[in-house]
């Protein structure tokens, strides 16, 4: 042994690798993400308040109590959903043939 100690990183000489070819994938899986960490925020909470002023208070005349469990029912739905929908549709991203074409 002559001392020096390899990198397994550094073993094969060559330029770096050039990841430039899925720069829209990326930019669309950026999107994607943003999207649906925006609706994760809005959302329920969105849905929170609505539920528990008009429905549940409102239309339902409900006590303050009560509509603040029942809103936060549905607010743990609404994240729920947004999970959901965020699974599928990162679960189909990458396959474009998705859904498409005759299956045999």
């Amino acid at each position: 042994m002559d001392g020096t100690v390899r990198s397994s990183l550094n073993t094969a000489p060559g330029p770096a690798p050039d990841f430039r070819g899925n720069e829209s994938s990326l930019v669309s899986a950026l999107k994607t993400l943003l999207f649906f960490t925006v609706l994760m925020i809005t959302l329920p909470i969105g849905l929170y308040f609505a539920s528990k002023a008009y429905v549940f208070e409102g239309s339902m005349k409900m006590s303050s109590q009560d509509s603040y469990f029942y809103a936060a029912i549905v607010a743990v739905l609404a994240v729920h959903v947004v999970l959901a929908m965020f699974v599928y549709v990162a679960w189909n991203e990458g396959n474009p043939k998705a859904g498409k074409g005759k299956y045999d």
